[in-house]
């Protein structure tokens, strides 16, 4: 399995949203400085984290993005959910139109498998990524 790119640029997005943590606000442009994303993926990756509850957005003077959690409590799961849609290596547990589903032995066995995968994405912190503190919160 590999993640798709605007998976893997969104934990880099909020890895760097995470450095900023303590109620500093930066903006989507600060964010694609950082990272070297262009900014229009940063402004895409930054409405589906902000829709995902990720990420909080501050209009007016000192406005900008904060994480709308602390980072310890923002997990690697989460945020390739907020852009991927729930973890899952084949898209078979799900689909309707399979033409093996009536004969497959496997199907009952793959929500394990991505339990696994979703449990072990869950365990691995966005402070593990960032270098932000760990028990910092956000404002």
């Amino acid at each position: 399995m590999r993640l798709s790119n605007l998976a893997d640029y969104a934990v880099v997005t909020m890895s760097a949203a995470a450095r900023h943590c303590g109620g500093v606000r930066v903006s989507a442009a600060e964010l694609a400085a950082e990272t070297g994303l262009p900014t229009p993926t940063v402004q895409k990756l930054v409405s589906k984290l902000t829709a995902a509850g990720l990420l909080r957005s501050v209009r007016g003077a000192g406005g900008g993005l904060q994480l709308a959690r602390p980072a310890a409590a923002i997990s690697v799961a989460d945020i390739v959910e907020a852009v991927e849609g729930p973890i899952a290596l084949t898209a078979c547990v799900d689909a309707q139109d399979c033409c093996y589903d009536d004969a497959c032995s496997l199907k009952p066995h793959w929500p394990v498998v991505n339990n696994a995968l979703r449990g072990a994405l869950a365990s691995i912190p966005l402070t593990q990524l960032s270098g932000a503190p760990e028990m910092e919160l956000t404002q």
